[in-house]
């Protein structure tokens, strides 16, 4: 490990990055210096701007991915190496709004019945069933089901916040399964190795049950989590018990589901179907 690298995973590790946080920029990090063949510590703001330039007319990276690389490039400059000039030079890309792809709740019953391996299917029907991320739901133990208070506490999520979220019935009869099948004792879907289940090993897990499903519509390990919050609006959920459920820091990113409720959509009456519009 060169000292660059160890004096900035030691600046993020400071700072409480997640880990995952960390590898992220510093892969990112990593792909810029083999660009141009030079240490960064050797590259100016020009450089990290042909980098941006090349990362989105050839590389052709995703909006996602461009806020990774500018962030792990902000971070390198202003706070490891101290660099003078303006930080601003590293602009942030302009934010894209896509709607997430929601599939209905049959689509998702029928999906979840394709996932032979009841670990998997338990891993899965968890982050539908209380709106859990991947990396969340993996990281989950036996303690943090709690079945006489019907919660689930979910420790240190994204910007490292605890919450709890209800513990479905049918989740728990399924866990019920699982517990008889595999007997955890700490983590409750363990991997290999004493760790917890791989969020690879999910997602490939959901990518072959999409296909044994034959389901055509794009079906993510994620959008299991929109469905959960979309499904919740299309019941008349209130959007502030929404936003505590899903650990959103800001009812912004909560009140994307607003637009993608149809139920929500279907009561709205436009303004050309009004009964007393003159003829």
């Amino acid at each position: 490990m060169t000292p660059l690298r160890q004096r900035m995973l030691e600046d993020m590790q400071v700072r409480g990055f997640a880990p995952t946080t960390r590898y992220t920029y510093i892969r990112s990090i990593n792909q810029f210096a083999q660009h141009f063949g030079r240490s960064p510590e050797r590259l100016s703001a020009e450089d990290a701007r042909a980098f941006l330039v090349y990362l989105i007319t050839e590389a052709d990276v995703s909006y996602g991915m461009l806020q990774h690389y500018v962030s792990a490039l902000r971070f390198l400059y202003r706070v490891t190496l101290h660099q003078p000039w303006a930080i601003e030079k590293i602009p942030y890309p302009r934010r894209e709004f896509r709607l997430p792809q929601v599939p209905s709740r049959e689509t998702i019953l029928r999906f979840l019945a394709h996932v032979p391996n009841i670990k998997h299917r338990a891993v899965l029907m968890t982050c539908y069933a209380g709106g859990l991320r991947i990396s969340e739901a993996v990281s989950l133990k036996v303690s943090d089901l709690d079945s006489s208070e019907m919660t689930i506490r979910v420790h240190q999520g994204k910007m490292r916040r605890d919450r709890i979220v209800p513990l479905s019935t049918t989740l728990l009869d399924l866990l019920r399964i699982y517990w008889k099948a595999v007997h955890p004792v700490d983590w409750l879907f363990p991997g290999r190795y004493g760790q917890h289940l791989s969020t690879r090993v999910v997602g490939y897990a959901c990518l072959r049950a999409r296909r044994a499903a034959g389901l055509e519509q794009a079906l993510t390990v994620h959008s299991l989590r929109h469905s959960f919050a979309t499904h919740l609006m299309d019941t008349g959920e209130n959007l502030r018990t929404i936003q505590t459920l899903l650990g959103h820091a800001s009812i912004r990113s909560t009140a994307i589901y607003t637009h993608v409720s149809t139920k929500a959509l279907q009561a709205v009456r436009s303004p050309l179907d009004e009964t007393d519009s003159p003829s």
